[in-house]
């Protein structure tokens, strides 16, 4: 019997270093060989102080946007732009938003303005400039449309007018308060 003995003895310590060398290479080996990159919200660029320009297809410039910083996400493709200022120069009366932070969609054909949202028209000979403030606006550039949602405040010279939610087309020049509208207009004097 102690024959027997003697020869499973160097079997069970062969079998236990065999299972602890299994255990420690499953231990130390990296769980995934890809990369974990699209699972991580990380930029995979950014540009300090950059100025977009769009042009008509007639040539001449349509809009801009400028920003202190543009920081691309490549896992949802969103870019975060920084102190955007987007001017729309088409028509007699040249407009410009502003705001503290933008979201650009991946084609760019949506603009999100979030954070002290400050739109101005300017004025003209006859009319004094118009300012929106809001907390967000959203800006579709190509069709020169702007909507929210958010509460905004809209000034013309001595008249205010506040109301929830706003749809503004820069073409027809039609501004929209969609509801809680209240206002206080200035006579206009001959």
């Amino acid at each position: 019997m102690q024959r027997f003995g003697q020869g499973l003895f160097p079997i069970a310590i062969l079998t236990l270093l065999v299972g602890l060398t299994f255990w420690l290479q499953s231990a130390t080996e990296l769980k995934s060989t890809g990369s974990d990159s699209l699972l991580r919200h990380d930029p995979d660029f950014f540009v300090e102080n950059f100025k977009l320009r769009r042009f008509a297809p007639t040539g001449e410039l349509h809009n801009t946007l400028v920003a202190e910083k543009m920081v691309h996400y490549p896992d949802d493709e969103t870019t975060v732009v920084y102190e955007p200022r987007m001017t729309f120069l088409k028509g007699p009366r040249p407009t410009r938003l502003d705001a503290r932070q933008g979201l650009v969609a991946p084609d760019a054909r949506e603009v999100e303005l979030v954070d002290d949202v400050r739109a101005v028209r300017e004025a003209t000979r006859t009319d004094p400039e118009i300012v929106f403030t809001s907390s967000r606006l959203t800006v579709f550039p190509d069709d020169e449309i702007v909507r929210t949602s958010a509460p905004v405040t809209m000034v013309q010279g001595a008249s205010v007018i506040r109301g929830v939610g706003l749809e503004a087309d820069g073409k027809t020049q039609i501004y929209q308060l969609l509801s809680q509208v209240n206002s206080t207009i200035e006579k206009k004097r001959r």
